[in-house]
Formats: C-alpha cells, sequence, structure tokens
C-alpha cells in the first residue's frame, strides 16, 4: 500500500513537471526540424530565437541572399509586429506621463477630423488605436502596393480624409486597422516633436539593448543599404529589395532573432530597465487583454488584442503574439508570461502556399510550452436555435471592398446536436462546443473561442475576439447574389453575342449591341497589361490602372445607350429582348457596384 501511495505520489510529481516525464527536443534536433521543413516548403532562409530559463538560444537555416548562408547575425523585416513595437513605446509615454491612454486622439492631433457619429459620447482615444477598436478602416491598395513611397513622407500625407470615418462606436469591436497605426505614430511625434523613427530608436531600442534594430528605413541597396540584411524572395525564388512604405509605424522595422529575444524578456518582466520603472508593470501585464470590448463584456476575456499583442489559442497554448508579413518576409512572435519562455521566428520568402504554422508548432515543443487541457463542454444558457442563420462581418476590415466582402466572407450557423457549426462561406466549418453561459468553444481549441450577444439594437452576434458576425436576412444576400449572377451573365452574353457577329460579318446584327460590346471588350484591355507590370505598381497610376478605371466608368452609361437602343426598335425579334435583358442585367449590377463605391475602380484612390 505504502509502494502504491509513492507511485502515486511520483506520477503527480511528474505530470507537473513535464520536462521529467519526456525528453524535450534539443536545440540541434530543432536546428534539424526546422531544416528539412523549409526545404520541403520551398522556402528560402530563417532565423530563429529562443528564450528560456533566462537564456536566449539562436538558429539559423538556409539562404540571406544568392550568395550567402542566413546567420543569427542577419537582419530581417518584421512586417506587422513593429506595431507591438509602436505599442510599447506608447505605453513608455504614458508611464512617463507625456501622455494619457484615454486622451481623445483629435485633442493631440488638431489636423485630424474624424467623422464619428458617437464623436459626443465616444470619441476616438489613444486606446482605440493601439487595440484595433477605433471603428477605422483598413490600408488601401495605393497605400500598399506602390513603389512611390519616400522614407521620409510626412505621415499626414500618408492618409486620406475619407479613411477618416468611424464605422462603429469606439471601443466596442476589434477591426485591424493599420491607419490606426500610422496615426499612433503621428501621436508620438506630436508628443515628443521630433520624427518617431528616430525617437523609438533612442528613447526605447536603446535601453532595451536592441542595438541592432531600428524603425527607420533599411534596404538591400541604394542610400539606406545594410550589408546584414537579408533579401526578401516570393515564388520561384524571385527576390524583392525592401521598398518605402506610406504607413511605416504599421509595418517598417528591421531587426534581428537577438534583439527580438530581448524584447520578449522585457516584455515578461517588471518593467524596469536598470532599476528604473520605464514602463508600469500593470501596463505590460494588460498587452493582449480587450478592455471593455463588445467581446469581453460578453465573458470572451481570454483571447483578444490590446496594446499592440494577440492573445491566441494555438497548438495547444495560448501565448501573446504577434505576426507579420511584408514584401519578401514572415514573421512571428510569441512569448507567454507565466512560463517566462518566448521565440521569434523570421523567413526572407513570402509564399502563400507554404505552411508557415508549422514552424510555430516546432518551437512551442521546443520550449515545453504548457498544453492547456480543452475546456469541458456545458449547456448552453442561451436559446442557441435563434442564432442559426446566415452572418456577415461587422464591421469589414476594407471599406473600399466591402460589397465584397457581404458576398463572400459571409458564414452560415446551424445547429449540431447541443453544438453549433459555423460555416465561413470561404473557409473550413468549425465546430463550437457550449462551454457554460453564452461562451463556445472551437473543437481546435482549448479555451472559450466565442462569445453569443445580443446587440441593443437587438441584433444577434457573435464574435470570435478578433471578427464580429452580425446575423442578417436570407432576403437581403439573396437579392445581392442574384444581381451578381445576372450581371455576370448579362456580361457574358453580350461578349459572346458581339463576338460571334463579328466573326460571322453580322454587322447589321452587331449594331444593336455595338456600344455595350465594346465597353464590354474594353474591360478586358486592362488584364494584360497589369500581367506585364509588377503588382507592386497596382496602386499606381499606370496604363493599365487608368483604363480599368475609365471601362468601369463607362461600362453603365453604355449599358444604358445600350438599352436605350434596343428599345426604341420597332421590331422586337427574340435576340433582341435577350440582347435588351443582358444589357438590363449588367446596368443594374454596374449600378449596385457604384451605390457601393466600387465603380468607377480606382486602384489608386
Amino acid at each position: 500500500m505504502k509502494i502504491l501511495y509513492i507511485v502515486l505520489i511520483l506520477s503527480s510529481f511528474v505530470s507537473h513537471f513535464p520536462a521529467l516525464g519526456k525528453k524535450l527536443t534539443s536545440q540541434s534536433e530543432l536546428s534539424t526540424q526546422i531544416e528539412q521543413a523549409l526545404n520541403n516548403e520551398s522556402l528560402v532562409g530563417v532565423v530563429w530565437s529562443t528564450f528560456s530559463e533566462g537564456e536566449i538560444e539562436l538558429g539559423a537555416k538556409g539562404l540571406a541572399g544568392l550568395d550567402s548562408k542566413m546567420t543569427t547575425d542577419n537582419k530581417v523585416q518584421s512586417g506587422s509586429i513593429v506595431k507591438t513595437l509602436i505599442a510599447t513605446g506608447v505605453l513608455h509615454l504614458v508611464t512617463e506621463g507625456k501622455l494619457s491612454l484615454d486622451t481623445p486622439v483629435d485633442e493631440i492631433l488638431s489636423d485630424i477630423d474624424f467623422k464619428n457619429s458617437w464623436a459626443s459620447t465616444n470619441p476616438v482615444r489613444v486606446r482605440h488605436l493601439l487595440d484595433h477598436t477605433s471603428g477605422l478602416e483598413d490600408i488601401r491598395l495605393w497605400q500598399l502596393l506602390t513603389t512611390k513611397a519616400e522614407p521620409d513622407t510626412a505621415l499626414q500625407n500618408t492618409i486620406a480624409p475619407n479613411q477618416l470615418h468611424i464605422r462603429n462606436r469606439p471601443g466596442s469591436r476589434l477591426s485591424y486597422s493599420n491607419i490606426g497605426y500610422a496615426l499612433l505614430g503621428m501621436v508620438i511625434e506630436a508628443v515628443v516633436n521630433e520624427r518617431y523613427e528616430a525617437y523609438l530608436d533612442k528613447q526605447l531600442l536603446a535601453p532595451l539593448g536592441m542595438h541592432m534594430s531600428t524603425f527607420k528605413f533599411v534596404s538591400q541597396e541604394g542610400a539606406f543599404h545594410d550589408p546584414m540584411l537579408a533579401m526578401g524572395y516570393f515564388e520561384n525564388g524571385v527576390s524583392q529589395v525592401t521598398l518605402p512604405m506610406y504607413l511605416r509605424p504599421a509595418g517598417q522595422f528591421t531587426t534581428t532573432a537577438n534583439d527580438m529575444a530581448l524584447f520578449a524578456r522585457f516584455l515578461m518582466g517588471d518593467g524596469k530597465v536598470n532599476g528604473r520603472v520605464f514602463i508600469e508593470s500593470s501596463l505590460l501585464k494588460s498587452m493582449g487583454k480587450p478592455f471593455k470590448t463588445e467581446a469581453a463584456l460578453n465573458q470572451l476575456t481570454d483571447i483578444g488584442y490590446a496594446f499592440g499583442v494577440t492573445t491566441r489559442d494555438r497548438h495547444g497554448v495560448v501565448g501573446k503574439c504577434h505576426s507579420g508579413s511584408t514584401l519578401g518576409y514572415r514573421t512571428n512572435f510569441c512569448y507567454f508570461p507565466n512560463e517566462q519562455k518566448a521565440f521569434f521566428i523570421a523567413f526572407n520568402a513570402d509564399i502563400e502556399t507554404a505552411d508557415y504554422k508549422q514552424f510555430d508548432d516546432m518551437l512551442i515543443n521546443h520550449l515545453d510550452i504548457k498544453k492547456y487541457k480543452p475546456l469541458t463542454p456545458l449547456s448552453s444558457e442561451l436559446k442557441v436555435d435563434e442564432w442559426q442563420g446566415f452572418y456577415t462581418l461587422s464591421p469589414t476590415r476594407m471599406k473600399r471592398f466591402e460589397y465584397f466582402d457581404q458576398l463572400l466572407h459571409f458564414a452560415s450557423v446551424s445547429l449540431d446536436g447541443g453544438d453549433l457549426v459555423l460555416k465561413p462561406f470561404q473557409g473550413h466549418k468549425k465546430v463550437l462546443h457550449p462551454v457554460g453561459g453564452n461562451l463556445f468553444r472551437e473543437n481546435t481549441k482549448r479555451v472559450a473561442s466565442h462569445a453569443l450577444y445580443i446587440s441593443d439594437g437587438g441584433k444577434h452576434l457573435i464574435t470570435d475576439g478578433f471578427r464580429t458576425y452580425k446575423q442578417t436576412s436570407l432576403w437581403v444576400l439573396v437579392p445581392m447574389w442574384l444581381s451578381l449572377l445576372f450581371g455576370l451573365i448579362g456580361l457574358i452574353w453580350i461578349l459572346i453575342y458581339g463576338s460571334i457577329c463579328l466573326v460571322l460579318g453580322r454587322f447589321n446584327l452587331m449594331r444593336k449591341v455595338l456600344i455595350p460590346f465594346l465597353a464590354t471588350t474594353f474591360l478586358l484591355v486592362p488584364l494584360p497589361l497589369f500581367l506585364t507590370q509588377s503588382f507592386l505598381r497596382i496602386g499606381e497610376v499606370t496604363p493599365a490602372s487608368s483604363i480599368l478605371a475609365i471601362a468601369t466608368t463607362i461600362l453603365p452609361f453604355a449599358m444604358l445607350f445600350g438599352l436605350w437602343r434596343v428599345l426604341n426598335y420597332k421590331k422586337m425579334p427574340l435576340i433582341n429582348y435577350l440582347n435588351g435583358f443582358a444589357m438590363f442585367c449588367t446596368l443594374q449590377w454596374s449600378v449596385i457596384l457604384v451605390i457601393w463605391g466600387v465603380f468607377p475602380l480606382k486602384l489608386w484612390g
């Protein structure tokens, strides 16, 4: 009996200390795993760092360029991970008393004029920009895909006034916005009266010992050349030098794996540097904890975004992370304060088909991060059948393409026994198990991942802390789908009919649809031009984008003219009815696109 008791005590001890119960991957084993996956995914190079038990380990594999191996000294572009550093810089200013999280942004930036219907009670505050809860839209094509940006472009010249429309009550819902972090760069500059890059390099990076990193523009060639910066790549080994960007605070940061390990160590500490309070520890602990959002107020508090950090439930663990992607790079940064462990990984290849998540899993296993036990299913207190139906994003990220989000990014919700099945139109279905109250857990997650609630206006809503879906009627979606379908049918009919008449020389028949046919054909002209120009110029005024804007402007007028001509013919054979119907279908869809702000399609605007 005593032996059995001792065995039980020992097994309990081992279960609480996994390192004693299983062999963890060594640094050499991790390096081998990463190298194999790197080759399998046809990636170019990778560099990483881990932090555990106060020690930093570094690794690198693959190529930094055509003639050089990747080393741990190579620098990389972080992409959106810069948001975590920008937020940390803001928290430093808050700690110093130079800035308040609750200050309305337009009190700091007097030239900023938010179109905010809630301004009297809910102005856009600094906190909302940090948390992506301001209600602002996300980046536009001209701000992302361009070669026109300069390293010293004033930030106020990189945001258009019509991007300052607030689409939902500030502070209520998360909607990722690069515009918000560009505004934060402007806030920093207004407070310290100098460029945010220079200030943060001196007042944030230097105190943290991140001497190999910078917020300033760095490239592989030209006046801002740094020989240690790894070259970026796309598919098929196509190289891409780093270019300046308009919304710099949202994506411009050059760093090393070692510096990011130092950064993780600070974020998991007490906020002091050399014995002096650099950032209040309470602010550091609040990073990744959503603040008074609708999701948080409805008990979804274990995941979310706050102060430049995302708290995510992935690979069986819950950690504070931020990923990034920029031209030629993919990155991820995660830290686990309770265990004092962290990792950073960066690839100098941005390849759409590659599985980057497997590398995170390798690093998590190597660090032996505590795996969470999934929450036990519990019966829901809600009448979940009321949540069945169709849902659309509320709000969408990109206002300009909200129409296509409504059409293509909707989701359906159905019951499966006691579970809910959330099926996005584009994506895999998610089985949601009730875990008590209004909370549900996706079958691949460990903690509550979704909350169901009813808005003040009586709308049924589902949120995962990062996106919010609003229930809508099928009678709203069906007309939109039919409009799209008939619009495409009309365009195809006119194109085919006109082409047949042209080939057969039936010009007398073609006269009735000549203008609509030419307008429809004109839509195809930009396609080969787009294929021959660099995709980095999609957001610029080029022959391709100019012709597209003209073609989408002409199209509804051409259809209206063609329809008028057909209706004015005294004799109406069947083919005229069909042509007229095709023109009407195309016209109605064109008008819908104009109403939604899609047409005229100006990619640079």
